[in-house]
């Protein structure tokens, strides 16, 4: 993956739609730059805002034509489905409450899902969503960046060749303070939509920041859950959805693991940390200092992996664009998802299996995200029970 200066357009790109996204949306634009970094994509159409004002001008702001701009998803589905140059992909990037009526939309049309996490707002909605996508001839790739960063994929494939030994520990958490007021009655819109169980789900920072934890001891331990045990706190007054979330996970085979979110922890700006131990040795990574993992090997003094340095592998390398000493972040992290799922699309496009090496979240790893938000607030309910996550 790393630049070589082709010209991707050759190939031609893949025709892109997004639903959401639309003026004073921050993940919008944050898609939308993902999609274009690598140059395996090209925006042409939209059904930007609830509203058919604001998605005309919001679509006019992108340089699109009106006639590919919407005034509703279900609209964009049925006509971009009959062009002969219609969209071949979509990225939905509304609130949570959305996902799923405007990803089913698309997918039964056979059109290719790229969605924002969570997957949907409730676990009955994911569940139907996902038999929608299994019974679709579409792909479905669900936003977790944070699985796009090389250091990540790098920690992952050295805990897959047993170098950490047995898992025993998973430590993540991902803190934040930006709503350590209630912002939420101040008009910002960003907080009034994660705050409103109508839209946002079940989980206040359960469903926005624990789910990115989650997946990520997930994705980098590659270990099952087992139960989990949660306990939820709204801390500002007058707040419905919880602002902080302390929660334990057993996991299958006997690991243990910790996980904290939390959006009221001051000095907080985005604090993902991930730790993980194993019998013969422990990784630790920074959301916040991404090209760096440390890895220290029991009885051996703490090493220093660098993003493209010495000692760093295949699978970080892949993914990685510049040489070793440039950084590479947030953006790239997400335009890694996004071009591991034009991969994926070429491949079905040309009726082949996709490279083994291809990686990206999917909507079985979205259902297990919601189930776990589920299963917090389950367990806060009884006074942090343990409980199963019902996938």
């Amino acid at each position: 993956m790393a630049i070589e200066g082709k010209n991707e357009a050759a190939s031609g790109r893949i025709r892109l739609g997004m639903v959401g996204g639309g003026r004073d949306a921050f993940i919008g634009g944050v898609h939308r730059i993902a999609s274009r970094i690598d140059d395996h994509y090209q925006l042409v159409a939209g059904a930007f805002s609830s509203t058919a004002e604001k998605s005309l001008a919001s679509g006019r702001d992108l340089g699109l034509p009106d006639d590919r701009i919407y005034g509703s998803f279900t609209d964009m589905a049925k006509r971009e489905a009959r062009l002969k140059s219609g969209i071949q992909a979509v990225a939905i990037v509304t609130p949570n409450h959305m996902h799923y009526p405007a990803a089913r939309e698309f997918l039964k049309r056979g059109i290719h899902v790229i969605c924002d996490k969570p997957l949907t707002s409730n676990l009955a909605d994911a569940k139907k969503l996902a038999k929608v996508a299994k019974a679709s001839n579409a792909l479905f790739v669900l936003t977790h960046n944070y699985t796009g960063y090389p250091m990540v994929r790098q920690a992952r494939e050295m805990i897959a060749a047993g170098e950490l030994g047995e898992i025993r520990l998973t430590q993540v958490e991902y803190a934040q303070d930006w709503l350590s007021t209630k912002l939420e009655d101040e008009g910002q819109k960003q907080a009034a939509w994660r705050s409103d169980p109508n839209q946002s789900g079940a989980g206040g920072s359960t469903g926005d920041i624990g789910t990115h934890a989650f997946n990520l001891a997930c994705f980098m331990s590659g270990l099952q859950v087992e139960t989990i045990a949660a306990d939820l706190d709204c801390f500002v007054p007058g707040r419905v959805l919880d602002d902080n979330a302390h929660v334990m996970i057993r996991w299958q085979g006997g690991a243990k693991g910790t996980l904290w979110s939390s959006q009221v922890a001051p000095g907080n700006e985005n604090a993902l940390r991930i730790r993980i131990y194993g019998s013969k040795g422990g990784i630790e990574w920074a959301q916040e200092d991404p090209n760096y993992l440390w890895y220290t090997p029991l009885g051996e003094p703490k090493r220093l992996i660098t993003r493209g340095g010495a000692g760093s592998g295949a699978a970080a390398g892949r993914v990685s664009r510049i040489p070793p000493g440039h950084p590479e972040g947030y953006l790239e992290g997400f335009a890694n998802i996004y071009t591991e799922a034009a991969a994926a699309i070429r491949a079905k496009q040309q009726g082949v299996t996709a490279d083994s090496e291809i990686i990206y979240p999917s909507i079985d790893d979205g259902v297990l995200g919601v189930a776990f938000v589920d299963a917090c607030v389950r367990s806060s309910k009884r006074n942090a029970a343990w409980v199963s996550l019902n996938t």
